[in-house]
């Protein structure tokens, strides 16, 4: 993984949310440059320290503001926290990697990042992700919790009807809801459940982590078809600002 996109939300309801950035990893350097997305979400104001949309930012070190959202090495549940992610906890993966599956959410701000699917060797969709939500379903959700396994398989519900987002697809486990899948990746689930149908997209437990935080609580695999013609991260909000105008950081 050498790329991710930022993406940022309006803190009062409901929340509007929305590709911003772009970080990669190339050339020794990590880049991170604004999208589309950045000029069309209403209330968004660019990043401390990255005041121009037109900028392409650079540095030899992944920007504090990436940094941060993730768990320092010297902190005693470090090799946990790379558990719940699905990692060996003595072979920790480059930065971009972790961050790409922990999303690098913290409860003080209102910004994640995520990787935009790409096929598998296989032609597949197959991708990980924490299940978002499951605060809302407790303490219902919470038994069911305790009987998943890995492996287990877990039930695919779109929500058309959702007053917070029309695109939200609910996860569920023996008739009982646990939780969402991401925003960010919601719109493409939905076209894949109408384009591969039910039977060809399945989602499984990965791992449940009784002892982590909540929104690692619940690891998902998820297993699809690859349309033919399936663009993921294919909008105009996504679609980068600048390509030049680069701004040394570090």
């Amino acid at each position: 993984m050498t790329s991710l996109y930022v993406a940022w939300h309006t803190a009062s309801p409901p929340p509007i949310w929305g590709p911003v950035g772009k970080l990669d990893f190339e050339d020794g350097y990590f880049r991170f440059r604004y999208t589309r997305g950045a000029k069309n979400l209403h209330g968004f104001d660019p990043f401390p320290g990255m005041p121009e949309f037109d900028r392409v930012y650079r540095s030899v070190g992944l920007f504090p503001l990436f940094a941060n959202r993730l768990l320092a090495k010297s902190r005693p549940e470090y090799q946990r926290y790379l558990m719940w992610s699905g990692f060996l906890p003595d072979s920790a993966p480059e930065p971009l990697v972790i961050l790409g599956r922990t999303e690098g959410r913290k409860e003080t701000d209102a910004i994640e990042v995520f990787p935009c699917p790409e096929p598998s060797s296989t032609g597949r969709y197959v991708g990980f992700f924490f299940a978002h939500g499951i605060r809302y379903h407790l303490p219902n959700a919470g038994p069911i919790l305790k009987q998943l396994m890995a492996g287990d398989r877990l039930q695919l519900r779109p929500q058309p009807r959702n007053l917070h987002d029309s695109n939200a697809v609910a996860i569920f486990a023996h008739n009982e809801p646990l939780g969402y899948i991401p925003r960010y990746l919601a719109p493409d689930v939905k076209v894949l459940l109408e384009r591969c149908g039910e039977s060809d997209v399945r989602l499984y437990v990965d791992r449940i982590n009784h002892d982590s935080p909540m929104q690692q609580r619940l690891l998902c695999r998820l297993d699809a078809c690859w349309p033919e013609d399936f663009h993921p991260c294919g909008g105009d909000e996504f679609k980068l600002i600048s390509e030049d105008k680069v701004l040394e950081m570090l």
